[in-house]
């Protein structure tokens, strides 16, 4: 089955492909089909992810995979949450991201350090499928002081998992992806893919 991805991020297509390895799902990135990234206008995680994947699915005529995420801080009331990517004002700028929400969160007690990460992966069988698969992941942890590993992207060297007193940015793929927002959103739509077989949809 061969799917396209509603990205240009290449750490997401690594990440995303990894843990599609076992599945016989060839994933495509949009950039390698001349598809540019759609306008992220919605108000929720949800809805920016069904807008990417109807974009990509219209352009190329395939099935299309997309996810939406983003870190939220106790703290801060939810933020960067749906501004993740773009919280210091530069899309995909994650060095600035991480200064932006160390300087926020400087004053804050080690106790009140908790966040999450949040995803949400949609899979659209055409672009008018009225009823997408949905599924969400969340990974609970907390902001560290400095940043920590060189492994993944985003805010990975400053989200500390309390399990394993490591941060994202230090754990090995395997581990990361079993733990990690996207993986477990991952994992449930496979679930809800193999529902639907069995359903005969």
């Amino acid at each position: 089955m061969k799917l396209v991805l509603a990205s240009s991020n290449q750490g997401k297509l690594v990440e995303l492909r990894e843990l599609l390895a076992d599945t016989g799902i060839e994933l495509v990135a949009q950039s390698d089909l001349g598809v540019d990234d759609a306008e992220e206008t919605a108000s929720t995680f949800v809805e920016n992810a069904l807008l990417k994947a109807r974009h990509a699915s219209a352009v190329t005529g395939l099935p299309a995979l997309a996810d939406d995420s983003g870190i939220c801080v106790d703290a801060l009331g939810g933020a960067p949450g749906l501004y993740s990517a773009r919280y210091s004002g530069v899309h995909g700028d994650a060095q600035a991201n991480i200064d932006k929400l160390l300087l926020a969160m400087q004053d804050v007690p080690d106790g009140r350090r908790a966040a999450h990460f949040y995803a949400v992966i949609v899979l659209l069988r055409h672009p008018t499928d009225p009823q997408p698969i949905i599924a969400e992941g969340v990974w609970p942890g907390r902001i560290i002081r400095e940043r920590r590993g060189s492994n993944g992207f985003g805010y990975n060297p400053v989200f500390l998992d309390p399990d394993y007193g490591l941060t994202a940015a230090e754990m090995d793929t395997d581990l990361k992806n079993r733990l990690s927002h996207r993986g477990r959103a991952l994992a449930a739509l496979r679930e809800k893919l193999l529902e639907a077989v069995r359903a005969g949809a």
